[in-house]
Parts: structure tokens; C-alpha cells; sequence
């Protein structure tokens, strides 16, 4: 008669390595793939949040609102200013918008504010100034109006004038009385350069043209 015959020690040791093992590339793969959902989610969510940025950044164009003694649009190098018509019906009156790159709780942000409707030109100045200063020392009412949108470690505006992209800074500042000198403040285009910033889900540089419809401008 055969005897029962169990496991050794070894044998025992061995088996507890061998699960062990295979414990430890389960878990890496299960962790690995997290990440890489992770990843996706993320990835998702920002170019979400982008393509809905740039959609504003066309709207805000599109609707650019040529009106006497004011300025339609204006970059300063650091701050993007137009003036614009409200989405909501034209009685309402013009809004001011500005786009702008700035520090948020130790961040740099794309950043857009938009101002109440305005009905006199004494209201206009004053949200264009109040633009200018939003962008760089916010007062805590002016961060109320402002929309942070996505982290940016760089951005540049161009204007299309002439058959050439150059630089917007030579437009001049001073609002024109005659509507047709306002209007010709427009450039045929506009291309915006973001440089998103590297580690996060999205980055690199993307480049964005818009073409002034009334003028078929905007050439890449």
C-alpha cells in the first residue's frame, strides 16, 4: 500500500515565489493600465476644454464691432482687447473681451474676461482700461468676470496686413472718430500661437488662424 506523499519545503517555497510573481505582474499590469486611462481621461477632458476655448476665441472674432471712438481690436504683447457685439441681441449693446496669459495660484492660465454690456462710449473706455488692467493686477471684482481655461506656458498673436503676417503692436492705439477708419483697424486675419506646456496631457505648440469674413483675409 502507497503512502500519501506531500510537499517538501522547497516545493512549497517554490510555489510561494512562483505566486508571488505572478501577484507582482498582475499588479503592474492592472497599475499600468490605470495610468494609461488616467491618461486618456485626461487627455479628453482638455481637448475638450480646448476646442470649446478656440470656438470662443473664433466667436469673439466673428462678432468684432467697428464703432466710432473705440477700438475694435488690440494686443499689446501681453493682453488680446476687442470690442465686440453681445451674443445675446444687439440692443443689449457692445462687450468688451480680453484674452490674456497670467499667474493663477502659481500657474500660468489662458485666461478671458468679458465685460457687462456697455452703452455709451464713457462706459466702453472705461472696461477697456479696466481689460488692460485685469491682465495684469486683477482687482478681486475684475476676477469675477475672468474664465481660466487651460495651462499655457506661452502665447502670440499676428495680424495679416498687407499679404504678410507681422507683428499687431504697430496698430494704433488711439480710437479713430470716422467708422470706416475703426474698420480698418481689423486685419485681414488673425493667428493665434499657444505654447501649451510639456508633461501635462496635452503640449507642444498649436497655431490657430482666423480670416476676417468681410475681407477674406487670414492666409497660412
Amino acid at each position: 500500500m502507497l503512502s500519501a506523499r506531500g510537499f517538501t519545503l522547497i516545493e512549497l517555497l517554490v510555489a510561494i515565489a512562483i505566486l508571488g510573481l505572478v501577484a507582482i505582474l498582475s499588479w503592474r499590469g492592472l497599475d499600468s493600465m490605470v495610468r494609461t486611462q488616467t491618461h486618456t481621461r485626461e487627455r479628453s477632458e482638455q481637448l475638450l476644454t480646448l476646442q470649446a476655448a478656440l470656438g470662443q476665441w473664433s466667436a469673439d472674432l466673428d462678432a468684432l464691432l467697428p464703432l466710432a471712438h473705440t477700438v475694435p481690436i488690440d494686443w499689446d504683447g501681453q493682453v488680446l482687447r476687442l470690442t465686440r457685439r453681445s451674443p445675446v441681441d444687439a440692443g443689449e449693446g457692445a462687450l468688451v473681451v480680453a484674452w490674456a496669459r497670467r499667474n493663477v495660484q502659481g500657474q500660468d492660465q489662458w485666461l478671458r474676461w468679458q465685460s457687462a454690456p456697455l452703452r455709451t462710449r464713457g462706459a466702453w473706455s472705461q472696461a477697456w482700461l479696466q481689460a488692460a488692467q485685469w491682465a495684469r493686477n486683477p482687482a478681486d471684482v475684475d476676477r469675477r468676470n475672468e474664465v481660466a481655461i487651460l495651462p499655457l506656458s506661452d502665447w502670440r498673436v499676428f495680424y495679416y496686413r498687407g499679404d504678410a503676417w507681422s507683428n499687431p503692436l504697430s496698430s494704433p492705439g488711439t480710437p479713430p472718430a470716422d467708422l470706416s477708419a475703426v474698420g480698418a483697424l481689423i486685419p485681414d486675419g488673425v493667428r493665434l500661437q499657444l505654447d501649451l506646456p510639456g508633461g501635462a496631457a496635452l503640449g507642444g505648440t498649436l497655431v490657430r488662424d482666423w480670416a476676417n469674413p468681410l475681407r477674406g483675409g487670414g492666409k497660412s
